[in-house]
């Protein structure tokens, strides 16, 4: 794996670096060896954030960690990505969901219980007529059914579009991208 680390409001110390390093270094086993692994080191207040994004042929996955210490921080988010590779590996790899040659022989061979319970299970399907608007249409709509987010027709660009809450009380839109 190749792994770049990324600071911000905070200078990427040696220790700090050797330590993503060598927790992120057990990962090798699920990798092939040319993946590339984005780690962005940043402090807020008494936040110490470790996020981790590892971008695969048609995925990405990506662990997001907040504690008081940034070696804890990295300790989580290494166990998160290794916790998600071992759920989902099923339905990645053995349902084509992304190509084997991002993963190492090894783990894709590998057998790994499915807890019946981390199965998901979708329980309730909802149809609805949608129609065309803008973003900021769809954020009212959104406040006015008090969701955190909304599926629309976008208006400009006749494509469905999610808008949807972000922390801080602020925004975003989803807008398809196809390759």
């Amino acid at each position: 794996m190749k792994i770049k680390i990324f600071g911000k409001n905070i200078e990427v110390t040696e220790g700090i670096r050797n330590a993503v390093e060598d927790k992120l270094s057990k990962l090798d086993k699920y990798f092939a060896e040319e993946t590339r692994v984005d780690v962005t080191l940043s402090v807020k207040r008494n936040e110490q954030k470790v996020e981790v994004t590892i971008p695969v042929k048609g995925n990405i996955i990506r662990a997001e960690e907040i504690s008081e210490d940034m070696y804890a921080s990295i300790d989580m988010a290494q166990e998160t990505i290794e916790r998600q590779l071992v759920k989902y590996k099923k339905k990645l790899i053995d349902k084509k969901k992304v190509y084997r040659d991002d993963f190492t022989p090894d783990f894709i061979d590998s057998d790994y219980d499915e807890e019946e319970e981390d199965a998901i299970k979708i329980v309730r399907t909802k149809s609805f007529g949608i129609k065309p608007m803008d973003a900021e249409e769809a954020c009212v709509q959104m406040e006015l059914l008090g969701h955190s987010f909304f599926v629309f027709l976008n208006a400009q660009t006749d494509e469905v579009n999610v808008v949807y809450k972000r922390k801080g009380g602020t925004y975003g839109l989803i807008e398809p991208m196809f390759d």
